[in-house]
């Protein structure tokens, strides 16, 4: 079987509600988050899921991530992956794309113009790279719990595109997404699906 990879978004926080870009911060989730996160749980350990025995989990360090994947049920199995940190945002932390555009006076961008003091477009995708070359070096799914932007980024690198693609990848609170292959050629089997919070 060809590696695929299944992508889980931390639950919500007080910052990923406002909007603003927390990347070293470590935020606690809100109380809905942690619900969102059992959901999540529930969902995996159901069919066709059915607990993902053969799967190496993997997780962030920030507590957000890592509280995700406790709470879905995966905390025993899980490994921290320092590769899986958010973008860092470096200047830009706890600050809005609004406020960001009012401050620099310009349309900025996190894909097109990363952040002062922190990581470029460049920089993270050379770091998310990594991550995608230890997915394809066996034949085995893997289960990731991380961030909104650093897993767009690994969307847009596992499709071949470069960071900004990830622009076009939304990605909600606690949602699961699959990066698998069609015809030999990497492909998205699911994206940000949130069918286990209606």
């Amino acid at each position: 079987m060809a590696a695929r990879i299944l992508l889980v978004r931390h639950g919500e926080t007080e910052w990923s509600a406002t909007g603003q870009h927390t990347g070293t911060t470590d935020v606690p989730l809100l109380d809905a988050g942690r619900r969102d996160a059992e959901r999540l749980g529930r969902r995996l350990y159901d069919p066709p899921w059915d607990g993902l025995s053969g799967a190496e989990v993997r997780t962030s360090p920030l507590s957000r991530a890592r509280d995700t994947c406790d709470l879905a049920g995966f905390g025993d199995r899980a490994v921290t992956w320092d590769a899986l940190r958010e973008w860092d945002y470096g200047a830009y932390e706890g600050l809005t794309t609004k406020h960001i555009r009012e401050r620099t006076g310009t349309d900025w961008l996190i894909w097109r113009d990363g952040a002062p003091e922190g990581e470029s477009p460049a920089a993270i995708a050379s770091r998310v790279d990594g991550v995608v070359e230890w997915v394809r070096s066996a034949d085995r799914d893997v289960l990731f719990f991380a961030h909104g932007h650093v897993l767009r980024v690994l969307g847009a690198r596992w499709l071949g595109h470069e960071t900004y693609f990830g622009h076009c990848l939304t990605l909600s609170p606690a949602s699961l997404s699959v990066l698998g292959w069609a015809y030999g050629k990497p492909a998205v089997e699911r994206w940000n699906d949130t069918g286990h919070l209606d």
